[in-house]
């Protein structure tokens, strides 16, 4: 791992929290993600299941952890499977996690040797009622592979079928949306690499660049501090690419005059950060193109300051949606007319904005959270407006990253990320 090691307080905290919701005499289990195949003998990167990172802090494929508050055996409350590592493994990819590491990761004392794990298991599981497996509820999740989680709760089903099933994944939703400050200190690492990557496009930025050479100087910045890179897929998106929402091609040139939408942001440790950011091309916005930047502006920093504990999340959009009505109409992109006879499940402001202003963020770009539960204190939010006209070649999207106080507005991880039209504008012509 690239980065820096965790305080293992953290995930002892994590398992502590999680172990007070669970059923009396039960039991939970939480696996790694597999190393997906391309082709041949080729793979994608490992990339940590975050679940049982948020738990233990394991960073490493076919690991298994396993909770059971109320055993009996007091070393087998918390137990880690670990792959053990052999001479050849440690030739050919490194060594894994031994014993101590683990511990010393983790705070997890009890640690087995996978080929240990089902004799232990039947021994635990002779003591337990419930058996709480860990399934993929995220309300975007759209899953059509095969997980490892989703082959063990198979295993498990067909070897214990008189045990009660209970689902991990409601009590992670409600633990993981509320971040704990060590968390909150991981996105902000992650939210100023992500500064740093952004300063030195807006030195670089020209006509005539292409947008893969804007995404090679991001990802440069990035591993040059401790991330592995992106933290989702980047969009660079320059002219009417801004207005496909979901533009990852990333392959046109950036012409004099146009406008560049970047959704770019780092990882660090395992967790996201996300920004959205719009600059001239040329380095200087033309009047329309700083109008219609400026309104997004304004919806943004009204935004931020509704995002308070206690508020729906749908209440909260039915808001913004009002202040971004009124600043079509003030664009003159919307009228009166076109407000009263709008339909009610497609306002008419959604013809230029079309996606929602905030999403949980933190171990996932789109991270846990139960959206019709009130926000809380410590949820960190993205709050990303945007307008896109592709009439007139321009789509502007503006996107922080922002942690909910118990009383005042928001703070800002990115409040150091420059968003003012002058101060973009400075910086790209100094």
């Amino acid at each position: 791992m690239k980065y820096f090691p965790i305080k293992n307080t953290l995930f002892i905290q994590n398992r502590k929290n999680f172990a007070r919701k669970m059923k009396a005499n039960s039991l939970a289990v939480f696996n790694s993600n597999d190393i997906y195949p391309i082709s041949a003998d080729s793979t994608l990167p490992f990339e940590q299941h975050r679940d049982i990172f948020y738990l233990s802090g394991v960073d490493q494929e076919e690991s298994i952890l396993v909770l059971f508050p109320d055993c009996p055996t007091e070393k087998h409350r918390e137990i880690l499977f670990l792959k053990e590592t052999n001479e050849h493994i440690a030739i050919w990819e490194g060594e894994k996690l031994t014993k101590e590491k683990a511990f010393e990761t983790s705070g997890i004392k009890t640690v087995y040797w996978l080929q240990d794990m089902e004799k232990v298991l039947f021994e635990i599981m002779t003591q337990c009622s419930t058996v709480y497996i860990n399934t993929n509820e995220h309300y975007r999740a759209n899953v059509e592979v095969e997980t490892r989680e989703d082959r063990f709760t198979k295993w498990l089903k067909n070897n214990y079928p008189a045990h009660a099933v209970a689902k991990s994944n409601p009590i992670l939703q409600r633990l993981r949306s509320v971040k704990n400050p060590i968390e909150i200190d991981l996105i902000q690492q992650a939210c100023q690499i992500t500064e740093k990557g952004f300063r030195r496009v807006l030195s670089f930025v020209k006509p005539n660049v292409w947008e893969y050479e804007i995404e090679a100087e991001l990802m440069h910045e990035f591993l040059r501090n401790r991330s592995k890179g992106f933290a989702y897929t980047p969009i660079i998106a320059a002219g009417n690419n801004a207005n496909v929402l979901h533009y990852i091609e990333n392959n046109q040139q950036c012409k004099a005059g146009d406008l560049i939408l970047m959704d770019v942001a780092a990882e660090y440790a395992n967790y996201s950060s996300d920004l959205t950011r719009t600059i001239p091309v040329s380095g200087k916005f033309s009047e329309r193109q700083k109008d219609v930047y400026n309104a997004v502006l304004r919806v943004k920093n009204a935004a931020t300051k509704m995002l308070n504990p206690g508020v729906l999340i749908a209440d909260y959009h039915a808001e913004v949606g009002k202040l971004m009505t009124s600043e079509l109409i003030g664009l003159k992109l919307l009228d009166k007319a076109d407000v009263q006879n709008e339909n009610p499940e497609w306002p008419a402001y959604k013809k230029y904005f079309m996606h929602g202003t905030s999403h949980h963020i933190g171990l996932d770009t789109h991270d846990y959270g139960i959206l019709t539960e009130p926000i809380q204190t410590n949820m960190v939010f993205t709050v990303e407006p945007g307008i896109y006209i592709p009439n007139e070649n321009i789509g502007i999207r503006l996107e922080d990253d922002v942690v909910v106080q118990e009383t005042g507005e928001p703070f800002n991880l990115m409040k150091n990320i420059p968003i003012e039209v002058e101060e973009i504008e400075t910086l790209m012509n100094s």
